[in-house]
């Protein structure tokens, strides 16, 4: 697991002693790498692991392997396996589950720019 929160989280489920709403959510697409993949696999649709891959350069393949593997884990992201000429190619693409994360992921980019914008750091954010 590449997160504390996540850990934590997986545990209280597990003993079936949860009792936070906020926490279990945040948990799920906590991660260096979660939020834009989800991101991604929404507005582009499914995606082979080097596309992802590209569209995180500082991601080592350890790390962008782990975090698709917890996604998917977690029910949020479908992995698809197809072999044609003797090559196997997967493909990622988000599930109807982990689409309804959009709405809160929108909202935490929409806040985000508005803040950096008044801290006078980005200006260059396309607001929806």
């Amino acid at each position: 697991m590449t997160d504390a929160l996540r850990k934590y989280t997986q545990e209280k489920i597990q003993k079936k002693d949860f009792d936070c709403a906020k926490e279990y959510t945040l948990s799920t697409f906590s991660g260096k790498y979660k939020i834009v993949i989800i991101y991604h696999l929404s507005h582009d649709g499914t995606m082979r692991f080097s596309q992802i891959q590209r569209l995180l350069a500082d991601a080592t393949h350890k790390m962008l392997a782990q975090q698709l593997k917890e996604l998917v884990a977690d029910g949020l992201v479908t992995r698809r396996e197809e072999i044609s000429n003797n090559r196997k190619a997967v493909y990622y693409s988000l599930t109807t589950t982990g689409e309804s994360l959009m709405p809160i992921i929108e909202e935490m980019f929409t806040w985000g720019a508005k803040r950096l914008e008044k801290l006078a750091l980005k200006s260059n954010f396309k607001l929806a």
